[in-house]
């Protein structure tokens, strides 16, 4: 014999009839199945026999599961690096814990007006989040998002390494462009003029006051942006060594004794800068050119504060990574950064009495983390998904994550949002 398969049509129906029947075994319960089964055979068995199939079938039916726990899993999956993408897949991360944002795109509020759907960003992001947040453990591979990056991003296209700041500023401004028709009947509330989703979320007010230092008169400014890019103050761009610091107490604070502070560069972000000489303004009052100072203050906090702190320092030629430790709080008072507490004249720690005091604070959302060199790096985030529970995410891998991880990380990216909007 040859030993070769034959098909034969008449042997698989007896096949498919079988394996039809074994299912419907299988399935029932143990009773109905031993009945069946004695029945099918035609033959008479002893009790001996029915009751010790009655246990095999007992051994073979699929037990029901038992529900899995799934308040720390909903929402956490991990995102293929699709060469050099990793820059895209921690600001992924960050964006899905925006509970606003995730509200809207799970929701189908989105009307999608181009003629072309599949170019929709918007659109895009809307299947992201529901793959995401649909609870499979296997890492999901966002190739649709950089095809449409690309296309729309043109500066980002190709499999370098891309800068994540600057990845994430392409997609807010393209988000924000395919999503202005969701609210074209509504009144902006914003400075950006628009009322889209993202200028929603992410739109704040930064006031300018260049205060002349002949005549004292001040001339202001508002301006709106998506972020606050902090420089480190005065020289302390110097690498400093994190070993000499073990954790304690200080873990949820920002004020850890002999490192900067997120604090510290928001102070130095809103002093007054004297422009000197070769920096004059043209005075009104004056009506002429004489030096001045200039201050910014926060004049509308968004919904998302996010901290863009100037790492990567270019001095001509020379290309350089600030390493400095940078300490950040779990919690946030914007209050002595804003533009009403300068004009009433208060101090620092105390809030203005006409506000609410959540108004002002925010609570950690998503660290963005660089790690290694300008030249060579990497980026990885770490995401809130509950209030104590903190994850990192490297690409395809998430881990459950410290406190004490998040301390000493090299943050690039700081997501905080706002309290009063937070749900219990």
């Amino acid at each position: 014999m040859c030993k070769d398969y034959v098909y034969d049509k008449d042997i698989e129906q007896i096949a498919k009839e079988t394996k039809e029947k074994m299912l419907k075994l299988l399935t029932s319960t143990s009773t109905d199945a031993s009945q069946q089964l004695c029945m099918a055979s035609g033959v008479e068995e002893k009790q001996s026999t029915c009751e010790s199939q009655e246990q095999h079938l007992e051994l073979v039916k699929p037990k029901r599961k038992r529900r899995r726990e799934l308040v720390y899993t909903i929402g956490l999956r991990g995102l293929i690096n699709l060469g050099n993408t990793c820059f895209m897949n921690c600001i992924v991360q960050a964006l899905t814990r925006i509970p606003v944002l995730k509200d809207f795109l799970l929701s189908d509020k989105h009307k999608c007006m181009m003629n072309s759907p599949s170019l929709c960003l918007v659109c895009e992001m809307s299947s992201l989040f529901q793959a995401m947040y649909s609870g499979s453990p296997t890492p999901h591979i966002p190739y649709k998002l950089l095809h449409l990056i690309w296309i729309h991003a043109e500066h980002l296209a190709g499999y370098r390494q891309q800068d994540a700041h600057e990845f994430l500023f392409a997609v807010l401004d393209v988000l924000h462009k395919h999503s202005q028709d969701d609210s074209v009947e509504e009144e902006a509330s914003n400075p950006n003029g628009c009322n889209c989703i993202i200028d929603q979320i992410f739109t704040g007010a930064l006031q300018s006051d260049v205060t002349c230092q002949t005549c004292y008169s001040v001339s202001t400014t508002i301006d709106p942006c998506w972020d606050f890019s902090l420089d480190l103050p005065g020289n302390y761009t110097t690498f400093r060594s994190r070993s000499s610091y073990r954790a304690d107490s200080a873990v949820c604070r920002d004020d850890m004794p002999g490192f900067l502070s997120l604090t510290d560069c928001l102070q130095w972000f809103t002093r007054p800068e004297h422009l000197g000489s070769n920096a004059k303004i043209k005075c009104s009052t004056c009506q002429s050119y004489q030096e001045a100072t200039k201050q910014l203050t926060m004049k509308k906090l968004p919904t998302v504060a996010c901290f863009h702190l100037k790492r990567f320092e270019h001095l001509g030629r020379r290309r350089r990574k600030i390493n400095t430790l940078v300490s950040f709080p779990l919690e946030l008072d914007m209050t002595p950064f804003l533009a009403s507490t300068k004009e009433s004249g208060m101090k620092a720690d105390q809030p203005p009495t006409d506000c609410a005091p959540d108004e002002n604070k925010y609570s950690l959302l998503a660290v963005i983390n660089h790690h290694g060199t300008l030249e060579s790096g990497h980026y990885t985030s770490l995401i809130r998904q509950q209030k104590d529970q903190w994850f990192s995410c490297d690409d395809a891998f998430i881990t459950k994550a410290t406190l004490e991880e998040m301390l000493y990380s090299e943050w690039y990216l700081l997501f905080y949002y706002k309290k009063s909007l937070e749900k219990e």
